[in-house]
């Protein structure tokens, strides 16, 4: 008997796991076109020395990689927590068709928070959202990880 697939948002929980057994802020990021899985990536700044390396830029850069492309237009991103300022621009930027993600950011987020980037009227792309995928588990993962830094 085969294992049933992965669903990308249980991938990118996956790997936010991933991230907090590494000491990394606990979020995962998968970039899926037509059904297949372009890239995966994990929280990776600590790890890097890099502010820039947050699992949705790594997702972005791979992706981009492997399409040969400087776009992602018709692919969607899963990430587990709300995107801050700088992914989101780097998501309007690739133009994503779609963002699901898990957990809500009040404090850093910018999609549904903060700035709001895709309401603003600078912004030249505006991606679908979908909030609140996996959120339960994402969540968890976030309160236990920062619980032991607080």
């Amino acid at each position: 008997m085969t294992a049933a697939p992965q669903s990308p948002m249980d991938l990118a929980l996956v790997l936010a796991e991933e991230a907090a057994a590494n000491e990394e802020a606990p979020v995962g990021a998968v970039i899926v076109e037509g059904g297949k899985v372009l890239a995966a990536e994990r929280n990776r700044m600590r790890e890097l020395g890099d502010p820039t390396a947050h699992a949705e830029m790594l997702a972005i850069r791979r992706a981009l990689a492997v399409r040969g492309s400087g776009r992602l237009d018709g692919c969607d991103l899963y990430v587990t927590l709300e995107p801050c300022a700088m992914c989101a621009g780097a998501i309007a930027h690739v133009r994503l068709r779609r963002v699901y993600y898990g957990a809500e950011d009040p404090k850093a987020g910018a999609v549904d928070h903060g700035v709001r980037l895709f309401a603003s009227p600078n912004c030249h792309h505006r991606p679908e959202v979908i909030a609140g995928l996996g959120e339960a588990r994402a969540s968890a993962l976030l309160r236990a990880f920062f619980a032991v830094r607080r």
